[in-house]
């Protein structure tokens, strides 16, 4: 249908291992890196290293806490939307997806707490939205690799989860969501 094309997420998983330092979380990234063209979710492996001066969350910015990890999973989104709500709340569905497969994968000591995972009480994951002059964009990552971080945190690999597999479970899962909404938008009649 007409309909599906325009409003469906494309997912890829890039192969190639990048660093995440920030810069990433740009308009048209995505297209720049994968060829994708519109709505999309891309995930790829790296290290992170973001420095004060190019994080978004202004608290972590008070805080002076730059975010560090030897090897993350790394997801980036991008929506051609105009609002930011709609953006944190994508970011939220994403989050829950990751979690969601995480449980069901039978990992234990797991919560969630807004858009943060965490295992055994240690943070797993960074994650944030914010807009650009034509998009709401998505970071969320999880760490392989936990050591030299500055704060508490687990991995994926202390979990014995496959970062690759994990990547495109949930890319697979989100992007089909994503399908069940836009349907959902279309198949009813005003009121």
């Amino acid at each position: 249908m007409e309909w599906e094309a325009a409003l469906l997420l494309e997912t890829r998983f890039l192969e190639v291992p990048l660093n995440y330092d920030g810069t990433q979380l740009a308009p048209h990234w995505v297209y720049r890196t994968s060829g994708i063209q519109g709505n999309a979710v891309v995930a790829f492996t790296g290290e992170a290293d973001v420095s004060l001066d190019h994080l978004v969350d202004l608290e972590d910015v008070q805080k002076k806490a730059p975010i560090y990890s030897p090897e993350m999973l790394h997801f980036i989104g991008e929506w051609f939307i105009d609002s930011l709500d709609q953006g944190i709340l994508l970011q939220h569905l994403f989050t829950s997806v990751a979690y969601e497969l995480l449980w069901e994968g039978g990992t234990q000591s797991l919560s969630r707490r807004g858009n943060d995972l965490f295992f055994k009480e240690r943070k797993l994951s960074v994650s944030v939205a914010t807009k650009s002059s034509v998009s709401v964009l998505m970071h969320t990552a999880l760490n392989i690799r936990s050591e030299g971080t500055p704060i508490p945190t687990s991995s994926l690999s202390e979990m014995g989860v496959d970062p690759k597999a994990f990547a495109h479970g949930v890319l697979k899962r989100f992007q089909s969501d994503s399908a069940i909404w836009a349907k959902a938008r279309v198949k009813v009649s005003p009121r």
